[in-house]
C-alpha cells in the first residue's frame, strides 16, 4: 500500500465513535483491516473458530471466511508462511499467542522478515504484522510473563509498538496493517477487558511514530510505555498529592521509530529523566532511552533513573510478583527518593 493511497484514504474517511474496551478495539481494527485491504490475511493459533484464547478475535472467521484461519502450534510455520505470503503480495496479520512463544521463530523474524527488502534490492517488501501480547498476570509464571520488546527493537528493519489505551490499540494496529514495513504490535492481556471508552473508528490512518503527553509536569520527565503507563500516571498523581512534586509523563507507544525529538524537548524543559518499563532493567530499552538523551542533552539536574523488574524470573505466586513488578506505590516511592 503506497503512501499516496494511505493519504487519499486519510483524506476521505469520516471518523465515528464507539464505546469499546481495549480488546474490542483490537477486534474492530482487525475487522477494518480485513474489510479495507482485500489482500489481508489473519491467522494464528486458535484465532478463527475459537475466537482467540482471550476472545479478542471473535466473529472474524464468520465474517471473512477463509481469510481468517487457525494454524497448528508451530510459530516457525506461522511466521515463515507470512514472510512468503507477503513477498507474493499478501498483507498477513499473524498472531503469536504469547510473546514468549515468538522465540521459537526468531530465525523467521530476524534473518528472514527483517531482510526481505534489503536482500531483494528493494524489489520486494514484507508487510507483515505480528500481533502478540506480553506482561505479567496472576499465575502466568516465567514462560508466559516475559517482556521482550528489547529483542525486537535490536533488529533493524522491524517497527515496534506497544499501545496502552483502546484508542491506540485501534489506531496502531490499523497503521501497522497499512505499513509496508514489518511491524510487531505488542498488546497486554491485562488490558483486554478494561473499561469501555469512546474510540474513534474508521477515521484517517494515523502516521507511524509519535509520543503521548499523558501528564504535564516540571520536576522531571518520566518516559513509559505499554501497560505500565497507567501505573506511572497513578504514581505521578500520588507524588503530586503527597509530596507536591509534579512530573511530566510521556508515553511512547511507538518504540521504533522512537520519538527522540519529543522526549528530548521534554527533558530539556524539566532537566531530569526517568524511564519506567515492565521488562527487567538489564538490557531493557530504557537503557537506550537514557543513552540517547545523555548523548544529546548537555547537563541534567539529576542522574537518570531506570525503573523495571530486577533480573529474575517471574514467579507464579502473586504475592511474590507483587514485590518485584513495579506498581503505582513502588514507582511513586522510587521517584520521590530520586527527586529529593
Amino acid at each position: 500500500m503506497s503512501e499516496t493511497t494511505v493519504a487519499v484514504h486519510a483524506a476521505t474517511a469520516t471518523p465515528t465513535e464507539r464505546k469499546l474496551s481495549y480488546g474490542e478495539a483490537v477486534n474492530a481494527a482487525l475487522r477494518r483491516c480485513l474489510a479495507e485491504l482485500p489482500e489481508t490475511l489473519f491467522y494464528g493459533e486458535d484465532v478463527a473458530l475459537p475466537g482467540g484464547v482471550f476472545g479478542v478475535t471473535r466473529r472474524l472467521h464468520r465474517e471473512f471466511g477463509d481469510r481468517v484461519f487457525d494454524m497448528p502450534i508451530s510459530e516457525s510455520a506461522i511466521l515463515g508462511s507470512a514472510v512468503g505470503a507477503a513477498m507474493l503480495g499478501r498483507r498477513p496479520i499473524v498472531e503469536i499467542m504469547w510473546a514468549d512463544f515468538s522465540l521459537v521463530a526468531l530465525d523467521q523474524i530476524v534473518n528472514q522478515l527483517a531482510n526481505v527488502r534489503y536482500i531483494s534490492r528493494g524489489d520486494l517488501a514484507a508487510p507483515v504484522v505480528i500481533r502478540t501480547q506480553q506482561g505479567n498476570s496472576p499465575g502466568a509464571c516465567a514462560q508466559h510473563s516475559q517482556n521482550l520488546e528489547a529483542f525486537f527493537l535490536h533488529v533493524p528493519g522491524i517497527r515496534v509498538c506497544m499501545p496502552s489505551t483502546p484508542q491506540d490499540a485501534y489506531d496502531l494496529l490499523v497503521t501497522a496493517a497499512y505499513s509496508d514495513d514489518p511491524v510487531v504490535v505488542i498488546e497486554n492481556r491485562t488490558l483486554y477487558s478494561g473499561e469501555k471508552v469512546p474510540v474513534r473508528v474508521d477515521g484517517p490512518v494515523a502516521p507511524i511514530g509519535g509520543a503521548r503527553k499523558r501528564r504535564e509536569g516540571t520536576a522531571a520527565t518520566v518516559v513509559t510505555w505499554g501497560a505500565m503507563t497507567d501505573r506511572v500516571l497513578a504514581a505521578a498523581d500520588e507524588l503530586a498529592a503527597s509530596d507536591g512534586i509534579s512530573v511530566e509523563v510521556l508515553e511512547t507507544p511507538w518504540l521504533n521509530p522512537f520519538p527522540d525529538a519529543e522526549v528530548l524537548a521534554s527533558v530539556e524543559r524539566t532537566g531530569a529523566l526517568a524511564v519506567v518499563h515492565e521488562a527487567n532493567v538489564t538490557g531493557g530499552f530504557g537503557a537506550e532511552v537514557v543513552a540517547r538523551v545523555a548523548e544529546q542533552v548537555g547537563r541534567l539536574r539529576k542522574r537518570p533513573l531506570r525503573i523495571g523488574l530486577p533480573d529474575t524470573r517471574i514467579p507464579a505466586a502473586t504475592a511474590l510478583t507483587d514485590v518485584i513488578v513495579p506498581n503505582a506505590d513502588s514507582v511513586r516511592d522510587e521517584l520521590a527518593e530520586w527527586l529529593r
